[in-house]
């Protein structure tokens, strides 16, 4: 009897495998692109409007000092973010394989 399309073959990883990779890569580029953006923005305005990075701002400092201060935050949203979508997409599903290959039926080890 031919298997169905969308199943993984029998030596191959599970479904449930096969979802826990792709919320992990998920997880990974939502918290990288967060920071890594921000950083980019920050190095194009500087490269191709320096007379925006160079204006002056509150307190005396520049735009572009101030643009460069608030990379911490970014940096920490950027983590936030990975706790997140960690606790929202990713623990789920490994706990569900972790209980799954524990029970002598469950097809672990």
């Amino acid at each position: 009897m031919p298997r169905h399309p969308d199943l993984p073959p029998p030596d191959g990883p599970s479904h449930e495998l096969i979802l826990l990779r792709t919320a992990y890569r998920w997880q990974r580029r939502v918290a990288a692109l967060t920071a890594l953006g921000y950083f980019t923005a920050f190095l194009l305005l500087s490269a191709f409007v320096p007379s925006v990075v160079n204006r002056s701002a509150r307190g005396g400092l520049s735009t572009g000092l101030l643009i460069g201060l608030c990379q911490l935050p970014v940096g920490c949203v950027a983590l936030l973010l990975y706790e997140y979508t960690a606790r929202r997409r990713v623990d789920p599903l490994a706990h569900r394989l972790r209980r799954r290959g524990r029970r002598p039926d469950g097809g672990g080890r």
